[in-house]
Order: C-alpha cells, then structure tokens, then sequence
C-alpha cells in the first residue's frame, strides 16, 4: 500500500513486510490480542532515547519476524530533547501526515527536569499525553502509552533514588493517561528497575544497561523492548514441533510444517521444518541475558521428541550442530530459541532481517526524518518576501522528500526480501563418543 505524503511526509514508502509460504500448516500466530495489527502503519514517538533507533528497531524485528505475513509499518518520530506538550505540537506533521493507524508515546524523561518531583511540571507533562491522546481519538489512532525507563545512576545505593523515584511518579501518570483515554499501557520502568536492583544487590558497582545514565545502550533497550511488548500483549509461541521417533510420526505441529520425516544413522531422525516466524534476540544485547531469561520469555521455539534410544543426541540443523541433550530432555521438550539464534539457518536468516529494518530505519531517519522533515527553515525577519520564501522552502521539501521516498521503498523492499523463510533440514543425532582418555603406564627404567 502506497502512503500518501503530506507536509512532513513522515510515512513515505511503500512497505510490506512479506509473507512465508502459504500453508495451512504454516499459519502465523495469530495476533488478536496483540495490540499492533495487521495493516497498521505505527509511529512510534519519544524524546532521543527514541532517537537512538535501538528499542524501537529491536521491537519492531520481533514484530515482523512473528508475523511474517503481516503487512505494517514502522517510523521512529523520536526528537532528542522532547517532551510531552512537543510531542502534541508537533502530532498533525509527525503523525497525521503519514495516516498513522497506531502509535507508542514514550516521553518523561525530559519532563521531570531531572530534579525533585515537581507538581507543576508533572501537570504539563499530563496535560501534554492528553494533548496527544485528544489528537489520536479524534483521528482514530490507537495509542499504546510507554512509560519512561529509570535512570540508571551512577551512585551506589537503592535504583529509586533520587530521578528514578520522580520518574516512578510520572510513570503512574502515564497509567492514568492509558485507563483514561482507553488505551493500551506498557510498563517498561518496573521491569528495569528491578533488573537494576537484583544488579545492585549483586554487587553496588555493577552497571548492565550500556550506555549512558539516562540512554541505555543495547542491553537497556532490548530489555525496554520487550517489555513494551509483553505489555500490548506480544505471544511468545514462535512454533512447536512435536514427533515420536520410534513410530516415526509427527504428533503436533503448531505454526510449522514438519516434513519428510524419516530414519536417521544410529537411532537418529531427519526431517524439515518451516515455520510461520522465527525467534529473535538483539545480539547486541547478549550481556543483559545474564540477569534476564530474555531470548526464552520471549521465544518458544518448541521441539519435543519422543522414543529415541537412551543417549545424548545433537540437534543439527542446516548441517550445523546447535545443541546437545539427553534424550530425557528431548522427550520432555526444549527451547531451540538461543542456540538457534547463535548458528544455523535460522541465526543467519534472522541476522539478514535485523540488519535490513536496521538500515531502512537509519535511512528514514538520516534522509527523511532528521534529513529533511526537521530541517531548518530560519529566515530572518527583515528578509523581504519572508512569507514566500517559507512558501518555497516547504514546496522544495516536499519535493525532496518525494525523491528520498523512492529510495526508502527499495529498502523496504530489502526487508521483504529477508522475511522470505525456507524450509532447513533438522537432524537429531546420536552424538560422537568422546575419545578415550590415554592410558598412563608404569614402565621401568
């Protein structure tokens, strides 16, 4: 679906993300208590933690690789240093010029002046979100309300001291701003900051966001992203598979298709798996995993097998051994999401999908957004034919922004072209004997 570009020209691509074989097998989760749809076109809005393009990258990629055959849009409309009341100013060109059906709100962190909580700031902030809420009703745009993430201060010591405590206050607000206006709300704050205690409970120097105090870096915001979206309801089934060795049968195959099933070496089975999604974790983000189950919470990636000979076998998939187990563990079921993610099929295929919405968002960003819909426009004011001038920067940006549309379609096209899945060969192997220890010997001299 083409959008139409307006002042701003904010959603300016064709985009869609694309589908994976059409099977009946294979039919995407479904998503009716997602809050995101199929067809939306989402704007995720925010001050420069947004700017950074890193949660809202992370989670529009689980977004699309769950629902491959979805078509949606993303724009990051995050402007560094913004808050509340801007975000409602600048709605009509941020938003209403690219038909949003769906946007994310995610501001407070400016807006609290990184003091003491102060009631008259937090009554602008709140009458900003309404702002901003009045707008989205009026153009019936669904708004999921994000509430900002605490800092991550320097200083030893409780993490709801000092900002984060008022930021805990303006997170509340945001609440009240969601049941109010009957919109979806996403608690990020509670979620990191009782990641940022049990670190500090650990050891009172440790500091796992990346980044700085107030921008995480990686690890913060993958754990922002998912959050979010276990908040507006993500699933996190991406599909289960499940087969009895011994008869040589697939007993479940939910959202994939399990095929050419058949006898592998040694008590072993083949067979090939295409699935309606894939799982997805930000490598950038591995540190955080070591105080957060993150990858499984938020990727079932289900294989039982049953009836396999007493052993350990390896789970090989593509002709790439990625897991070893007992067959007890096999036989009660496993997680495949982290070692298929780290080599493999599914890890390179899911690589290509990061990297394509990674660099169709820098190009929205670099040369639409930022590049162009924010470009200055200072014309002093003695300048005669001031009003005509303005007249004829807008008509020349437009102009631009249509020329740098056709552009961000080929990289929208690049993304579709990676969300394509094949079908890869799965091997469950009995593994290789380790080879015997040397025997040492006494021998006379």
């Amino acid at each position: 679906m083409k959008l139409t570009p307006s002042r701003g020209g904010v959603f300016v691509a064709l985009c869609a993300t694309c589908a994976c074989a059409a099977m009946d097998a294979a039919k995407p989760v479904a998503g009716s208590g997602f809050f995101f749809k199929d067809g939306d076109r989402v704007a995720i809005m925010g001050d420069s933690i947004t700017e950074q393009l890193l949660y809202s990258g992370y989670l529009e990629t689980w977004v699309v690789t769950r629902f491959l055959s979805w078509t949606i849009t993303f724009r990051n409309v995050g402007i560094n240093g913004d808050i509340a009341p801007g975000g409602n100013n600048r709605f009509k060109r941020d938003v209403l010029s690219g038909n949003a059906t769906a946007l994310t709100v995610d501001f407070g962190m400016n807006d609290g002046a990184y003091g003491p909580f102060n009631e008259s700031r937090f009554k602008t902030y709140m009458a900003g979100l309404q702002g901003i809420a009045d707008q989205a009703r009026s153009n019936n745009i669904r708004v999921a309300w994000v509430t900002p993430q605490p800092v991550d201060k320097k200083e030893d010591g409780p993490a709801l001291e000092g900002y984060a405590a008022t930021l805990e206050k303006y997170s509340a607000g945001v609440k009240a701003i969601a049941e109010t206006n009957a919109g979806a709300f996403a608690d990020q704050f509670h979620p990191y900051l009782d990641i940022l205690n049990k670190v500090r409970a650990n050891s009172p120097t440790n500091r796992v966001m990346g980044g700085d105090v107030v921008h995480p870096g990686p690890p913060g915001q993958a754990l922002m992203a998912s959050s979010i979206l276990k908040g507006l309801g993500f699933p996190s089934l991406v599909s289960a598979a499940e087969i009895d060795a011994g008869k040589l049968v697939v007993t479940k195959a939910d959202h994939c298709q399990i095929a050419e099933l058949g006898s592998g070496t040694n008590g072993g089975i083949v067979f090939t798996r295409q699935d309606a999604a894939l799982p997805y974790f930000p490598e950038q983000a591995a540190s955080i995993l070591n105080w957060t189950p993150m990858i499984d919470d938020m990727n079932r990636y289900l294989l039982k097998v049953t009836g396999l000979k007493p052993g350990k076998y390896d789970v090989v998939l593509g002709g790439k051994p990625i897991a070893q187990y007992a067959d007890t563990a096999l036989a009660e079921g496993v997680n495949l999401a982290e070692p298929a993610l780290a080599k493999g099929p599914v890890a390179d295929q899911v690589r290509a999908i990061a990297g394509a919405v990674r660099a169709k968002n820098q190009y929205f960003h670099d040369r639409i957004f930022r590049g162009l819909v924010l470009a200055s426009t200072a014309i002093p004011d003695f300048v005669e034919n001031r009003t005509n001038m303005l007249a004829q920067i807008e008509a020349e940006r437009e102009q631009a922004i249509s020329k740098q549309a056709e552009g961000l379609r080929k990289q929208e096209d690049a993304v579709k072209a990676t969300l394509v899945i094949k079908p890869h060969r799965v091997e469950i192997v009995p593994a290789a004997m380790p080879e015997a220890e040397p025997v040492q010997t006494n021998k006379a001299p």
